[in-house]
This record gives structure tokens, C-alpha cells and sequence, in this order.
């Protein structure tokens, strides 16, 4: 029975019910005929090399890497064991190429760093008189520098001024809010990290309590009342990443197979917080989101 690793800063029931969801349509059954063993760092990154670590030594087919971290971890652990990523980016000089890859990853890419901008002219669209965002990062993500680097062009581009604001912990919340406020930030940019997504709830009712607009990467924030979020779908991302698992398990090489881009993105609006904020989204904003929440 084939034993496939799974690794990742968090759980997050709707993406491993996804790729679980995967593998039953390619006719895999965890318990059955193959296992899949599960380590989650709940948000402390320093813990994801022991969690590779121990994947490594338990004879493992693959191992699914979700997120940046979860993937740079698994990457200095092994070079033979074949890496399926999934909702993050290899490490810069890791792989030939996204078309083949070489060595021993494969799998699907976020682009997270490319969508910054994106989500920045979203919500300047959405905010037209927007001219200061607090952009809120945790320096111990790797590829937080890429972002941020992204961020501050958008906002040259823009006409916006980008305040940079470090939160490492939930505990960091309240003190990072109270200085995107003093420095009169008319909105926040979340970047796409684990102590944001994890304690989503937290984080979006200290938002509205400072009472900012704000753009995320994940559609969980807007479901708790954030204002928006921009990105791949991810559950979709996982099921997609089954079908890697069982391309590997038949023989492919990871070298050999593409590494693959998102293809499907959602604008999600959270019309209510809109009202809340007394904010005014354009029309034509409101016509291009996925989802428009009431």
C-alpha cells in the first residue's frame, strides 16, 4: 500500500478534503488502498523541518508540500523523495523550468508574488480615493520579500503609498492595527501567510473594529466579514494535486511533469462589511467578483 506524505503550516478541512476528494476519483481510498500520513506546524514555521524530517524516514511514495514554508522545508530535507507543491513557489534556482522542472518537484504553483499588484489595483478600483495602504506580512514567510517588493511597485504605479507593517503572531494583531491607523492607512493588503489565515476570525473582527477595508488572498477572510479577497481557487488547487500523486505513483518522474499555474481566480466581495464601512463598490466591480456575499 503506498504511503504519500502530507505537510503544511496549518489544516484547513476544505483543502485536504479536496485533495482527499482527488484521489477517490482517481480511485484511491485513504485506509485502503493507499495512506496518507498528515503533519500540520499550526502556524510555527520552525517546526515544518522536523515534520519533513519525519516524512522523509517513514518510506513515503511523495509528499504533498502545501504553502511556501511547508515546501522549503521538504526541499532541504530530500532530493530523491518526489515533492507535489502545492499553494506556494519553489525556492528561486530549484527547478530548470515550469515546463520541466528536473530534480525531484513538481506540482502547482500560486503565483502569489505576480497577484500582488492585482490585488492592489482591485482594491484601489474598489476605493478610488485609496492613497495609503498598510501592507501587513510576516517576515519569517520566505517568500515575504518577493511580495513586498511587488506590493511597492503596484502602489508606484498606483499613486498609493505603501505602509509596511510586520506581524509574526495573533499576538502582534492589535499593536500592527494601531499603527496602520496611526499612520492613517486608508486600507489593508494582508499577505499571504498562516498567522492570518489561521486565526481568520480574530484577525477580521479587529479589522472591522479599526474599521479597514481589507484585500486578502484567501476566501475565508471575506466569509468572516473582511471586505475582499483576490486568488486561486485553493481546494481546487488540491484536487488538481492528486492527480500528480497518482502520475508518480504509476511510474512519471517529477522532473518530467509541468509544473502548473492556477487557471481559475476569485473576486470575492463582501457587500455587508461595504455597508458597514459606508463604502460604495462600483458597479463594475461588483459585476466581475466570483462572489458577491450578502
Amino acid at each position: 500500500m503506498p504511503r504519500v506524505g502530507y505537510l503544511s503550516g496549518a489544516s484547513h478541512s476544505r483543502r485536504e478534503e479536496a485533495f482527499r476528494e482527488g484521489l477517490r476519483e482517481l480511485g484511491y481510498i485513504d485506509g485502503k488502498n493507499i495512506v496518507v500520513e498528515y503533519r500540520f506546524a499550526d502556524g510555527q514555521y520552525e517546526q515544518l523541518p522536523r515534520f519533513a524530517t519525519e516524512l522523509a524516514h517513514l518510506d513515503v511514495a511523495v509528499i504533498i508540500a502545501a504553502t511556501t514554508p511547508a515546501i522549503r522545508a521538504v526541499q532541504r530535507v530530500t532530493q530523491t523523495i518526489p515533492i507535489v507543491m502545492t499553494l506556494g513557489e519553489a525556492a528561486e534556482g530549484t527547478i530548470a523550468s515550469h515546463a520541466r522542472p528536473g530534480g525531484n518537484i513538481t506540482g502547482l504553483s500560486t503565483i502569489n508574488t505576480e497577484l500582488t499588484g492585482k490585488r492592489l489595483e482591485l482594491l484601489k478600483e474598489a476605493l478610488p480615493r485609496l492613497s495609503r495602504v498598510a501592507v501587513l506580512y510576516n517576515p519569517s514567510n520566505p517568500i515575504s520579500p518577493g511580495q513586498l517588493s511587488s506590493a511597492q511597485a503596484a502602489g508606484r504605479t498606483l499613486g498609493v503609498q505603501v505602509q509596511l507593517v510586520e506581524v509574526r503572531t495573533i499576538q502582534d494583531f492589535e499593536a500592527a492595527l494601531e499603527t496602520a491607523t496611526r499612520g492613517r492607512a486608508d486600507a489593508l493588503m494582508a499577505m499571504p501567510d498562516q498567522v492570518f489565515g489561521d486565526t481568520r476570525n480574530r484577525f477580521v473582527e479587529l479589522v472591522m473594529k479599526h474599521r479597514l477595508p481589507t484585500m486578502s488572498w484567501t476566501a475565508g477572510h471575506p466569509q468572516s466579514g473582511a471586505l475582499m479577497a483576490y486568488g486561486p481557487d485553493e481546494p481546487e488547487m488540491h484536487r488538481r494535486a492528486a492527480t500528480y500523486v497518482d502520475k508518480i505513483l504509476k511510474g512519471a518522474k517529477p522532473g518530467d511533469l509541468p509544473i502548473e499555474q492556477p487557471t481559475r481566480f476569485e473576486l470575492i466581495i463582501k457587500l455587508k462589511t461595504a455597508k458597514v464601512l459606508r463604502l460604495t463598490i462600483p458597479p463594475s466591480l461588483l459585476l466581475r467578483a466570483s462572489r458577491v456575499i450578502e
